[in-house]
């Protein structure tokens, strides 16, 4: 199980690098609701639009959006299959954590237990 979550290492580094940053994030959260030109994506931050290119840059390279030219303009698309990745990724890591503390907290009781029983 845990095996199969260690599967392409490159990607799952370049979208969790990706990730890491709360403007990233941002455009993520607002490519979530529909596609957006670079101009829109660009709109709510207080930076350049050269530096908002190379956080869209930095999100394609991981594959989690694709940029189409249209006309004059940019937009930009989620890549949901690229967050689903990095999401079971996760997944499997939760599972095997709960696992892990679910065991130990079984053992902590049991010890209680018998603890309590050679008090008594």
């Amino acid at each position: 199980m845990l095996n199969d979550a260690i599967q392409a290492p490159d990607q799952l580094d370049a979208t969790f690098a990706a990730l890491a940053d709360p403007t990233r994030r941002a455009i993520l959260a607002r490519l979530a609701t529909g596609s957006a030109t670079v101009n829109e994506l660009a709109e709510p931050f207080d930076i350049s639009l050269p530096a908002v290119s190379r956080h869209l840059k930095v999100l394609q390279t991981a594959g989690l959006i694709d940029r189409q030219v249209e006309g004059q303009h940019r937009r930009c698309h989620l890549r949901v299959e690229a967050l689903d990745a990095a999401a079971s990724w996760i997944e499997t890591y939760r599972e095997f954590w709960s696992e892990r503390l679910d065991a130990l907290e079984g053992y902590l009781d049991r010890k209680s237990r018998r603890k309590d029983q050679s008090d008594e």
